[in-house]
């Protein structure tokens, strides 16, 4: 809106327009520039996500090949003649249901435990004061730099001399705690006011009381998170399975494939159905925890 302004000089008085607030102009050229930025953002993207899921595709064609066409040269992408026989042949082939039994037994009783495990440990290192907390918390975490090749035969010979060799029980002692689930689980309870914990010890409530019934149920998006992280890394664990397993009634998805390779010759196309099929228990898992799992890792780490 103009305003006159009246100045008055030695001639005499005179009136001035004055402008009010300046408004921002959006120059065109800036808008075709941030829209031709997000297009090429965009196609960058797909571009990626069209490189992450190339061998995915690969390994679902694969499947439904016979052996002699999947690793042709020119790659085949589209077969002539489907083998859709593979997805029922496989059952009968192998004891693919008991593989299957074994690594979902597995995954979710090590996930659990490492869950409880993680959770309860990860509480005493971010809202219990002690001497020597943080040291000892550094040292714990410390031990993830260290290879597993390191320490993995002496854990042979422990369970071996308590004769837990070629059953689930130890690969369930071995991996029911980890550094790398405490670490995550602290770095989100720091995130949760500590005034909410005294709140709780002044209403007389017990550091389990306050770890289970209030520190627990607000750290959903992390124990999602840490729960999807343990079940992946334990389904497709391979090395683990191999050393302590040697009843084929006792093998995982991941030994269960390698029946399909002999001394002179392998069934590719039954390594890939069986690889896709094992891949569907995780992409469900993933479409169904996929908020919280975004959620937790977003959110850990971050003091507030």
């Amino acid at each position: 809106m103009n305003t006159t302004v009246l100045r008055k000089d030695g001639a005499g008085t005179t009136a001035s327009p004055s402008s009010g607030p300046a408004r921002s102009q959006v120059r065109p050229g800036r808008g075709v520039a941030r829209t031709a930025g997000r297009i090429a953002l965009y196609l960058m993207l797909i571009a990626v996500a069209c490189a992450v899921l190339l061998p995915f595709f690969w390994m679902l064609i694969s499947s439904v090949k016979a052996d002699r066409d999947v690793f042709t040269v020119p790659i085949q992408w589209i077969p002539e003649q489907f083998q859709w026989s593979n997805f029922s042949s496989i059952w009968t082939r192998v004891p693919f249901a008991a593989y299957l039994g074994n690594s979902l037994f597995l995954s979710v009783v090590i996930t659990f435990l490492q869950v409880l495990t993680g959770s309860f440990a990860a509480y005493g290192f971010a809202k219990i004061r002690f001497p020597g907390r943080d040291l000892l918390f550094a040292g714990y975490i410390a031990t993830i730099a260290v290879p597993w090749q390191a320490y993995m035969i002496p854990q042979y010979v422990i369970m071996q001399k308590l004769g837990l060799v070629n059953t689930h029980l130890s690969l369930i002692l071995l991996q029911a705690f980890g550094a790398f689930g405490v670490f995550l689980m602290r770095q989100f309870y720091l995130t949760i006011p500590d005034e909410i914990s005294e709140a709780a010890r002044l209403d007389g409530l017990s550091e389990y009381g306050i770890w289970a019934r209030i520190i627990l149920p607000l750290s959903k998006p992390a124990l999602a998170s840490l729960a999807l992280l343990t079940f992946v890394n334990t389904w497709n664990d391979y090395m683990g399975p191999f050393i302590y397993l040697t009843d084929n009634s006792l093998w995982t998805v991941q030994l269960g494939l390698r029946a399909f390779i002999g001394q002179y010759d392998a069934e590719y196309a039954m390594m890939m159905t069986g690889s896709a099929l094992s891949v569907l228990p995780i992409l469900v898992i993933f479409l169904f925890g996929q908020r919280y799992f975004v959620r937790g890792i977003a959110t850990t780490g971050v003091k507030g």
